[in-house]
């Protein structure tokens, strides 16, 4: 049976080693993608004018009004005082031709004070221009930029199946570090005065088992956050009911009638202005963004330039829809099902922000040893891989020059 599960272990290491190891270097890095972001690039981050800012929706119509070709997508309501406001923006569609305007961005920083475009950028283009470094960090780690294939983003698949594979690969290994009861301080220690591959093998054995818990939440999460739709929350609603929305059941929205109109930005902030209150949320509006592909409006609630949720789980959203203003639903940090929970705790504890700056230090940590854990399992891989291939090859000398003794 141990050899069966040392063998697993190793060809389940040797298939997921190279993604894991660029994914917790990455991992490690985009733990502080705001400031490193800000740090590079900070014509794309400090605001160029010190006068009063205006609000997100006025400056998002300056911006629609200044390129009919563009349309906001996503603002935060206020500028964090000093920076540029943010927007996600996308093409609208050219009357000629019916197809979308050409865009070579679909980010821009804009200057609160007066509303024009400080600068413009592709957000997770393939690019290692200083302006598009940490984005595509960002996206590498969690889709390795790999295109769609009918339909299918074969990224986010393949990360997803490697943190699957992953899962059951940490279990395995834990039960292989503790073959004695007798010996277990040794899966514990790290020979670090002997060095060379002793050292390299408690690196990888020791290494894992002290953070192997760890480990096994950043597994876990990298599944639910890739693999969501398709594998997680089937897999949870065995268990739990998940509270309806909009994003995940499609189902629930109104389908567009002819003559539809989109209700304005404004409005929907005042919906949820109201509907915060009712809930007695005790931050306001923070950002809105529109998804054409559902119709829809999505609210959350933050202070400026805590849009990622910086501590416990997360910021409240609200959803409406764009026709009609009718709500679609809600995710309350805290609130809801047991279903609900689970999926709001995911990116809190993959990020490390469900404990605040303590946590993101831990999950940098974490990453760059998910990276040295790869490397030292290869290394060990390696090396036996070469030690059997000598053994083979002194076993066919010995064969041989036994031969020719025979014959002679």
């Amino acid at each position: 049976m141990r050899q069966q599960f040392v063998r697993l272990h190793r060809w389940f290491g040797i298939a997921i080693a190279l993604f894991l190891f660029v994914a917790g270097l990455t991992g490690a890095i985009i733990a502080w993608d705001h400031e490193l972001d800000a740090a590079l690039n900070p014509s794309f981050f400090k605001a160029r004018t010190d006068g009063p800012a205006l609000s997100g929706l006025a400056l998002a119509r300056r911006v629609e009004a200044a390129d009919p070709r563009l349309q906001v997508t996503y603002l935060p309501l206020t500028a964090e005082p000093g920076h540029t406001l943010q927007m996600m923006v996308l093409p609208r569609t050219d009357p000629a031709t019916k197809q979308p305007y050409s865009l070579d961005f679909n980010q821009i920083a804009v200057d609160p004070a007066t509303g024009e475009i400080q600068g413009r950028r592709e957000w997770g283009a393939v690019s290692l221009a200083r302006l598009n470094l940490i984005p595509f960090i960002y996206k590498l780690h969690y889709t390795l930029h790999l295109p769609f294939v009918g339909g299918i983003d074969t990224g986010t698949w393949l990360m997803g199946i490697v943190g699957i594979v992953w899962l059951f690969d940490s279990m395995i290994a834990l039960w292989l570090s503790f073959p004695s009861f007798k010996a277990w301080r040794k899966s514990f220690a790290f020979r670090v005065k002997r060095g060379g591959y002793a050292l390299t093998f408690d690196l990888h054995r020791s290494g894992g088992v002290w953070i192997w818990g760890l480990l096994m939440i950043v597994a876990l999460t990298s599944i639910s956050m890739n693999l969501s739709g398709p594998v997680v929350r089937p897999v949870v609603s065995l268990f739990s009911k998940f509270t309806p929305d909009p994003l995940n059941n499609p189902e629930i929205l109104r389908a567009p009638q002819p003559g539809d109109q989109v209700l304005s930005r404004e409005r929907i902030v005042q919906l949820a202005e109201e509907a915060g209150k009712a809930r007695n949320l005790t931050v306001p509006p923070g950002g809105i963004y529109y998804a054409e592909f559902v119709h829809a409006y999505g609210v959350g609630y933050y202070a400026p330039g805590n849009d990622h949720g910086d501590m416990g789980l997360g910021n409240p959203w609200m959803y409406w829809d764009a026709a009609t203003g009718k709500p679609l639903g809600a995710s309350i940090p805290g609130k809801g099902s047991a279903a609900d929970i689970f999926m709001q705790v995911q990116f809190p504890l993959h990020s490390g922000r469900i404990l605040g700056l303590g946590g993101r230090i831990l999950m940098s940590a974490v990453g760059i040893a998910v990276a040295v854990l790869s490397a030292t399992g290869l290394l060990i891989w390696l090396r036996k891989l070469n030690a059997r291939r000598r053994s083979a090859q002194n076993a066919n000398l010995t064969r041989d020059a036994s031969s020719s003794a025979a014959r002679s």
